[in-house]
């Protein structure tokens, strides 16, 4: 399915990421990515090839072993990854619960 903009691609990624368990995996992915660029920056650039490992490593884990999906980053990854820092702010600002309810209220697309 192709999406012409992230407000289409939202309700999709979004139930992608049903299960509370799978936001708190992408959550303690993303905010580890960036604690590792930040540490590579500061002392080691070797410790840049950890950022998407250990950022998309826990991400994936959640799909595969808690959501029991695919991740929409493989067949959508900059939708995906812009969808994902989106996530982490509402997380990060309370505002995720009051955007699942949102969306609970809209259909949601299927990519296949």
């Amino acid at each position: 399915m192709n999406f012409r903009s992230m407000e289409e691609f939202w309700p999709f990624y979004m139930s992608q990421h049903s299960k509370p368990a799978t936001r708190r995996w992408h959550f303690a992915g993303t905010i580890c990515s960036f604690l590792c660029l930040v540490y590579s920056l500061i002392f080691n650039w070797w410790f840049l090839i950890f950022v998407p490992v250990i950022g998309y490593g826990l991400a994936w884990y959640s799909h595969f072993f808690v959501e029991g999906n695919v991740p929409a980053t493989f067949g959508h990854p900059i939708w995906s990854l812009i969808c994902d820092y989106k996530m982490f702010g509402l997380m990060l600002t309370g505002q995720m619960d009051r955007e699942i309810k949102r969306l609970g209220k809209r259909p949601i697309l299927q990519a296949y």
